[in-house]
C-alpha cells in the first residue's frame, strides 16, 4: 500500500528516516509474502538438530526459548542475550543444509529487526567481536538456488545496510549492488522470454496445459523477484554514499534499460523512485540525463495510467532542475524535456482533476520553467540538447543552410564534444533515422567548417560514415554518401548543383528515399 509523500523539498531530510510502508514494501497478498506466512506457521524440530549434533547445546537453548516467546519474552530475551542471538542465527544459517530449516531462519531474523530496527547492531557488534563483516554469512546465501531463500537474505542484508550506526563496507556493498543490479537484467530477461514465448493469458474454460501454467507461473516470479530487489534499491539508495557507489557498478544503465522495456506499473514505480532518489544528489542529478533519463520517463508519461507513477516521474523532473548546482545543466534538462515533448504531456495533466496537490504543484513548476526555456532557447541549444540525447530526427535546425553557416565552428566547443557524440553514434547505434540524421550532420559540419574534414578524420568518423554505404536502408546510404561526397570533394558549388541535379532527376523534386552505394 502506497501513500502520499511528503514534498520534494521536505523529503530530502527525510529520507533515511523515512518508514518502510511508505516506500511500498511488498504487499500482503504477493508470493513471497504469502510464503512467509506459510513458513511462520510451520514448526523446526530442534531437538533432532541438537540429536545430530548439527546446533551446540547452547544454540538449542537459546532458539527453542527465541521461537516459543511472545514479543515481551523475545525483547527480554535479546535484551540478556543479545551476543548468543547473533551466534545462533549466524551458526544455524551457516550449518543447517535443508531449504525449509534456512528459510524458517531468515523469516525470523526479518520479523525480528521489523520489530526493532535497532537490532541490526546486534549482528554488528557480534562480527566487531568476531573481526568478520556484518553481512558475510548473508552475503553467501544470495549465491543459492533457492529464491525465497535469496529473497529474503536480499531483504535483510539491505536492512542491516540501512538500519545500523555504520555503512556496509565498501567491498561488500559493491558485491551487493552488482548482485541487485544483475538480478534486475536476469528476471526482466526471464520475462522478455516467457512475453516471447506467444503465451497469452489461458482462458479459464480452456483445457489445463501444464505448459502454459509452467510459463505463467515463472512470469509471476519474475515479477516478484524484480519487485524484492527493486525494494532493496529504494532502501539502499536513500542513502547518499551507497549512491555513488551504485553508480560505479553502472547501477544506472541498468534500471533504464528496464524501464525502457515493458514492466508493470508497480516495477516502473519502484525503479523511478530510485532514480528520484538519486537525483537529491546535485552531482548525480547534473550528470543523470547524459543516460538519457529524461526521454525514457518522458515516454513513460505519455503511456501511463497510474497517478503513482506520473507523480514520481514530475517529481524527478522537478529534481533534475532545481537541484543541479550547474544552472546550465538546468537548462539543457529543461530543453531535454521540451524535445521529448513533456510540454505537452503536462497540458493533458492540467485538465485532469488530482486530489494529490504535490502533482498539481510540481505540474505548475514544470509549465513555468520550460515554458521560460521556449522563449530563450536558440537554435543551437535546442541542437546541442537533440544530439546529447542521442534521439537525432528531421527536425528543421539539421536542414536549415543558416544554422549549419552560423554554427558550424561551435561543434568544436568543448573538445568537440557534440562530433564525438555524433560519430558515437554512427558507431554504435542501430536505428536507420539516427544513422542518416548523424552523417548528413557530420556532412555539413565539414561542408561549413574549413578544417572539418580533417578534424572528423582524426575522430575516425570518415571511417564510420563510409562503412554506412554499404548499410541496408537506403536512407542510410543515401546520406552516408552525400557526407563521403562532402568529405572528399573541395568545390562546394559545383557539389550542391550536382546534388540538385541527382535528387530531381530521381525524385522529381522531391526529398530522395534511395540511393546508390
Amino acid at each position: 500500500m502506497s501513500v502520499k509523500p511528503v514534498s520534494a523539498v521536505s523529503m530530502k531530510d527525510m529520507l533515511r528516516d523515512m518508514p518502510d510502508e511508505k516506500i511500498d514494501m511488498l504487499a500482503a497478498t504477493s508470493v513471497l509474502q504469502q510464503k512467509a506466512t506459510e513458513i511462520r506457521g510451520q514448526r523446526v524440530n530442534w531437538q533432532s538438530y541438537l540429536q545430530s549434533q548439527m546446533i551446540t547445546q547452547e544454540d538449542f537453548s537459546f532458539i527453542t526459548s527465541f521461537d516459543n516467546a511472545d514479543a515481551a519474552g523475545r525483547e527480554s530475551l535479546l535484551k540478556d542475550k543479545r551476543t548468543q542471538c547473533a551466534k545462533t542465527f549466524l551458526n544455524l544459517l551457516e550449518h543447517v543444509s535443508k531449504d525449509q530449516t534456512i528459510q524458517y531462519v531468515l523469516v525470523m531474523i526479518d520479523d525480528m529487526l521489523q520489530e526493532d530496527r535497532t537490532r541490526v547492531e546486534i549482528f554488528r557488534e557480534y562480527s566487531i567481536r568476531k573481526r568478520e563483516p556484518i553481512c558475510g554469512q548473508f552475503l553467501n546465501l544470495l549465491n543459492g538456488s533457492d529464491g525465497f531463500i535469496i529473497n529474503m537474505t536480499a531483504r535483510i542484508i539491505a536492512k542491516v545496510a540501512c538500519w545500523g550506526s555504520e555503512l556496509m563496507e565498501q567491498k561488500d556493498l559493491q558485491f551487493y549492488l552488482t548482485w541487485l543490479k544483475d538480478q534486475l537484467t536476469i528476471n526482466f530477461k526471464g520475462l522478455v522470454q516467457s512475453r516471447e514465448s506467444g503465451v497469452e493469458t489461458p482462458d479459464p474454460h480452456a483445457a489445463f496445459d501444464p505448459v502454459v501454467a509452467e510459463i505463467k507461473r515463472q512470469e509471476a516470479l519474475n515479477n516478484e523477484y524484480m519487485q524484492s530487489v527493486a525494494r532493496c534499491l529504494q532502501m539502499m539508495l536513500r542513502i547518499d554514499q551507497y549512491r555513488a557507489a551504485f553508480i560505479s557498478v553502472d547501477g544506472i544503465s541498468t534500471l533504464l534499460s528496464v524501464l525502457s522495456g515493458r514492466v508493470n506499473f508497480q516495477i516502473q514505480y519502484q525503479l523511478i523512485f530510485c532514480i528520484w532518489v538519486l537525483t537529491f544528489n546535485p552531482k548525480l542529478a547534473e550528470r543523470m540525463n547524459k543516460f538519457n533519463v529524461i526521454p525514457i520517463l518522458a515516454d513513460i508519461l505519455s503511456d501511463c495510467v497510474k497517478e503513482k507513477v506520473t507523480r514520481i516521474i514530475l517529481a524527478v523532473f522537478r529534481n533534475l532542475i532545481e537541484k543541479p548546482e550547474d544552472s546550465s545543466v538546468s537548462k539543457e534538462h529543461c530543453i531535454a524535456m521540451v524535445q521529448s515533448k513533456v510540454l505537452k504531456q503536462l497540458s493533458i495533466l492540467e485538465q485532469r482533476k488530482f486530489d494529490d496537490e504535490d502533482i498539481v504543484e510540481d505540474v505548475n513548476f514544470l509549465n513555468e520553467k520550460l515554458q521560460a526555456s521556449v522563449q530563450d532557447l536558440s537554435s543551437f541549444d535546442e541542437y546541442a540538447t537533440e544530439v546529447k540525447s542521442g534521439r537525432l530526427e528531421w527536425s528543421p535546425v539539421h536542414r536549415s543552410a543558416q544554422f549549419w553557416r552560423e554554427n558550424a565552428p561551435r561543434l568544436n566547443e568543448k573538445n568537440y564534444e557534440l562530433l564525438r557524440i555524433l560519430i558515437h553514434l554512427l558507431e554504435n547505434n542501430r536505428d536507420a533515422l539516427v544513422l542518416s540524421v548523424a552523417s548528413f550532420d557530420i556532412g555539413e559540419y565539414v561542408r561549413h567548417y574549413p578544417r572539418g574534414k580533417h578534424v572528423i578524420e582524426q575522430l575516425g568518423g570518415k571511417q564510420l560514415v563510409m562503412q554506412l554505404l554499404s548499410h541496408e536502408d537506403p536512407n542510410v546510404r543515401y546520406e552516408a554518401l552525400l557526407a563521403v561526397q562532402k568529405l572528399m570533394v573541395h568545390n562546394w558549388e559545383y557539389l550542391g548543383r550536382q546534388l540538385e541535379k541527382e535528387q530531381s532527376t530521381t525524385t522529381g523534386g522531391k526529398p530522395a528515399v534511395a540511393g546508390k552505394a
